[in-house]
Formats: structure tokens, sequence, C-alpha cells
């Protein structure tokens, strides 16, 4: 029997391939965050909770699939998905700061042991396994529906600042073409539960574009031209001494690796906290 069952149509296949691929490319959207995490050793104020959630998502449908038996592409994307937000969590819990890692072990204990535990128990032991996947399924809609409701917060920033720089738009293609590939999945194989979130997913993924193409223009204000004001502010903030043309040289005229206040060598183009003691 093969692993990837065609069914009536091949275009089931065609659409759970386009699903599996792009859901990959979204699963492996955060690498660039966490290898800045690692360099950096620090979570720099990153949150735990959407890959907790993702990891519960995946785990949600990976159970789908297995009570269905007939969904080898949600069992493989949503397998790897697992693994690769295990992953995320494990090097966020490395380097995040104490509270932080206190709220992941909550957040866990509650979502993934509590929340996913009680869906196994219910659908175990409670609902006769002819009703089993309905319920999964069920369950997997409405958290999926949650899910790409998210995005709202997203798209009334961008509405808000005329700006789309947390907004993607490689990351909202990938998810677009993701829900477009699920549907076609879900529609051609009567799997309503995978069809209906995927719509929504659509929906919102083709608004996310046109909002990109309306504030494309937009240009957001750079870190560099942030610190530009603050330059001249901490020269003269820090020195302690009221006559400030006695303590502090021009930034220019920082020679190379001269120490900063902070203990770091600065070269000749320093950032502008470099004061001379």
């Amino acid at each position: 029997m093969a692993i990837f069952a065609i069914g009536q149509h091949p275009w089931v296949f065609v659409g759970g391939l386009l699903g599996n691929l792009m859901s990959f490319l979204v699963y492996l959207a955060p690498i660039p965050t966490f290898a800045r995490i690692i360099r950096k050793k620090n979570t720099e104020g990153f949150h735990s909770v959407p890959y907790v959630i993702a990891l519960f998502s995946a785990m949600l449908w990976m159970y789908y699939a297995l009570v269905k038996t007939s969904a080898s592409f949600l069992l493989v994307v949503n397998g790897f998905g697992c693994f690769i937000e295990i992953i995320y969590i494990t090097i966020f819990f490395i380097y995040a700061p104490r509270q932080a890692r206190l709220f992941t072990i909550r957040l866990i204990l509650l979502v993934i042991v509590g929340g996913f535990c009680l869906i196994l128990l219910v659908c175990n032991f409670i609902i006769k396994k002819p009703h089993r996947a309905k319920a999964v399924g069920w369950v997997c809609l409405l958290f999926a529906v949650s899910v790409f409701a998210a995005p709202l917060s997203i798209m009334r920033k961008v509405i808000k600042t005329k700006s789309v720089e947390f907004m993607p738009l490689p990351l909202s293609i990938c998810l677009t073409l993701s829900a477009v590939g699920w549907f076609l999945y879900g529609i051609l194989q009567l799997d309503y539960y995978i069809a209906l979130p995927n719509t929504l997913g659509f929906a919102f993924g083709m608004i996310q574009i046109i909002l990109w193409v309306l504030y494309r223009k937009t240009t957001p204000i750079t870190k560099k031209q942030q610190k530009q004001p603050e330059q001249v502010i901490d020269i003269v903030s820090l020195n302690p001494n009221p006559n400030p043309t006695l303590e502090v040289h021009p930034v220019a005229a920082v020679p190379a690796n001269c120490v900063g206040i902070d203990g770091n060598a600065r070269n000749g183009t320093g950032t502008g906290h470099a004061v001379a003691v």
C-alpha cells in the first residue's frame, strides 16, 4: 500500500503535497530568530506562547490523522512540526530569563499536559470509536479557526501604523499557499474539518498580501535613525561633571579600540557611548 494514498482524485495528492511544502516552510520560518537567540544568548523579549501553541496544534492534527487512519500527509507534516517546535521551545528555555522559563513551564503544563491529555482521555474512554474521528475533527477545526484569527492583531497594527514592518510578505504568501493546498486536499476528500478552517486562512492570507501592497512603500524608522538622537543625549547625560566641555570628547575624535563606559571595545566609528575618563 502506498504511503500517500492519492484517493479518487489526483488533485488530492497535489493539494496535500502543496500543503506539506508550504507548511514545512512556515515551520522553518523562525530559524533566523532562534539563530539570533543562540548567537546573543538572550531571548530579547521574544515570547514562548506562539511555539507552545504551534506544538499543541501539531499534536492535535497528528492525533486526528492517527484516528482517521487515512491522512498520511497530515501525519508527516505535523510530526515534523512537533519535532521542530520542541527544538524551538528547548532553545527558548535555555536562554530565557527565569520568569520567562517559569511562564513557559506553566503554559506547557496547562496546554500540552492538561489540555491535550484531557482530549486524549475524553476521546479514548468516553467517545465511542465510530464517532472519535468526528470529535477530534471538531476540536481541530475550532482550534484552527482561533489560530487563523490570530493575524487580526497584526493586520490592525499594519493599518494603524501604515507600516508592514511586522508582516513579512514571504510568510504571508507561504501561509496563503498552505491554506490553498490544505483546502484542496480537504475538499476533494470531503474532509470539512481540514477544508473549512483553511478557507478562513486563505481569506486572511489574501488580506495580508493586499495590506502589504497598499503599505509597502511606507518606510519604517530604522534602528540607526532611532539611535541618532540618543547619541548626543547619552554622551551628555553620562557625564557627571557639570562642565561637559572638560570631559566629553566628540565622537569623531574617539581613537580606534577605545573602551566605552560599558567595558566594550569601540572602533573609530563608535556608537556615541564612549566617554573619556
